[in-house]
């Protein structure tokens, strides 16, 4: 059996996926003020910063930039996994393997992430997260989906205006 390690870079910018264990779920929009709380007390104990986050009805995808010296993403997943679990008091199926480690069923057990390597992929990253809603057919522009950071990016003045409002066309990396 092959054994993934992940790197471990302090600072890192790094793009993850992280999905429901049922994907045919909405639950990730349904209860999205309890994902927000889970979301805001974890970073509130583990700070980093947002590059970009879009939450779709069974899975997200987030691009966070660690501080200095800080290369460890994966106590953060763990702590949001499990308020947001505890928040939304459902355990879903559970195999043996899950019910050994004391892990719920709600999430997939694993979550991808891949280190951003240079300045072009980090925009490619941002936009997949962006277009993301578009892609699974949620809305026909990116602006329309509620639970993304364009709003922010937006608002800040800090995106191109074709983002806005304008359909756009292209592959947008995972």
């Amino acid at each position: 059996m092959s054994r993934y390690i992940r790197p471990k870079v302090a600072g890192a910018s790094v793009f993850f996926t992280v999905a429901l264990a049922d994907r045919r779920s909405d639950l990730l929009v349904q209860e999205i003020d309890a994902l927000r709380r889970a979301v805001g007390a974890t970073l509130s104990d583990y700070p980093v910063f947002i590059d970009a986050w879009i939450v779709l009805p069974d899975h997200l995808h987030c691009v966070w930039t660690l501080p200095e010296g800080d290369a460890d993403y994966s106590t953060r997943w763990k702590k949001i996994k499990a308020r947001f679990t505890k928040a939304v008091g459902l355990i879903g199926h559970r195999s043996a393997s899950k019910v050994a480690k004391g892990e719920s069923g709600l999430w997939q057990r694993r979550f991808w992430d891949h280190h951003i390597r240079d300045e072009r992929d980090f925009t490619t990253h941002l936009r997949y997260c962006w277009w993301n809603p578009v892609k699974h057919g949620l809305v026909e522009k990116p602006v329309e989906w509620p639970y993304s950071s364009i709003h922010r990016e937006i608002r800040l003045g800090m995106i191109e205006p074709e983002w806005s409002g304008a359909s756009i066309e292209g592959v947008f990396g995972e």
